[in-house]
C-alpha cells in the first residue's frame, strides 16, 4: 500500500521519498494515490500562504507560484507545452501530433500556453481570499488523471503511463469518490471547483479522442495544469 504512495510522490513531486525498487506493479498501484498527492501539495501551498500572508499580495502570489512549480518539478507544465505545440503543429493529423509531442524543444505555441496558464494561476493566487480552498486545485488536477485512466484509452504503447493501465479500477473509484467528498466538504466553493474540473476534463478528453483516439502522458500533464488553472480561477470568481 505505502509503496504505491511512495511511487506516486516520487513521480508527481520533488518531495524527498525513500528509495525503493520500482516495478510495473508498484507503478500501477500508485495511480489511486494521485488525488492524495494533490491533497498534500494543496496543504503545502496553504502552509506557504500562512507564512507569506504578511507580504503584499502580488509578491506573495509570485513566491507561492514558484513553490507550486518547484514542488512538481514543472512536470505537468512540460506536458502542457508539448501538447500545445503538437496541437497547433499537428494540423489535425494524428501521427504528426504524436511525433511533435516527442520533440523535447518548445515552440511558440508551447511558450504561450505556459505563460497564459502561469498568469492565470498568479492572478488567482494574488486575489484568492479563502486560503483553505488551495486544497482543491491540486487535488482535482490529479483526480482528473485518475478519471481519464478509468474512461479513456492510453495511446502510447511504450509511454510512461503504460504501467498505470494495470491499476485497480476499484481502488481508483474509491480515490475519486473521496476526492468528490472532500470537495463537497467545502460547500458551494467545492461544488464550483468540482464542476469546473469536470467540464475542463471533459472538453480536453473530447479533443484528445477526436485527434488521437485517446490520451498520452503529455496530454495528461496538460490536463493537470488546465484543471488547476480553471478551478482556482473559478474559486476566485465564486468569491468575488
Amino acid at each position: 500500500m505505502m509503496k504505491g504512495l511512495i511511487v506516486a510522490l516520487g513521480f508527481l513531486t520533488r518531495l524527498p521519498v525513500p528509495r525503493i525498487a520500482i516495478d510495473a506493479q508498484a507503478q500501477a498501484a500508485s495511480l489511486k494515490w494521485y488525488p492524495l498527492v494533490g491533497l498534500i501539495l494543496g496543504a503545502l501551498l496553504i502552509g506557504a500562504f500562512a507564512l507569506l500572508h504578511a507580504m503584499p499580495a502580488l509578491p506573495a502570489a509570485a513566491v507561492m507560484l514558484v513553490a507550486w512549480v518547484a514542488l512538481t518539478g514543472a512536470l505537468h507544465l512540460d506536458g502542457l507545452a508539448d501538447s500545445a505545440d503538437a496541437w497547433i503543429g499537428g494540423m489535425g493529423d494524428r501521427e504528426r501530433t504524436l511525433s511533435i509531442m516527442k520533440d523535447p524543444r518548445s515552440g511558440p505555441a508551447g511558450v504561450v500556453a505556459l505563460v497564459l496558464v502561469l498568469l492565470l494561476k498568479l492572478s488567482a493566487l494574488a486575489t484568492l481570499r479563502h486560503w483553505e480552498l488551495l486544497l482543491l486545485p491540486p487535488l482535482l488536477g490529479r483526480a482528473a488523471v485518475v478519471a481519464w485512466f478509468l474512461t479513456t484509452d492510453y495511446v502510447r504503447s511504450q509511454g510512461l503511463g503504460e504501467p498505470l493501465r494495470g491499476a485497480s479500477a476499484n481502488g481508483c473509484r474509491v480515490a475519486l469518490a473521496l476526492a468528490v467528498a472532500i470537495c463537497l466538504c467545502f460547500s458551494w466553493a467545492g461544488l464550483v471547483a468540482l464542476v469546473a474540473a469536470c467540464i475542463t476534463g471533459w472538453v480536453w478528453r473530447r479533443a484528445g479522442i477526436q485527434r488521437l483516439g485517446g490520451f498520452t502522458g503529455d496530454t495528461a500533464g496538460a490536463l493537470v495544469e488546465m484543471v488547476e488553472a480553471v478551478t482556482i480561477v473559478a474559486l476566485v470568481a465564486a468569491h468575488a
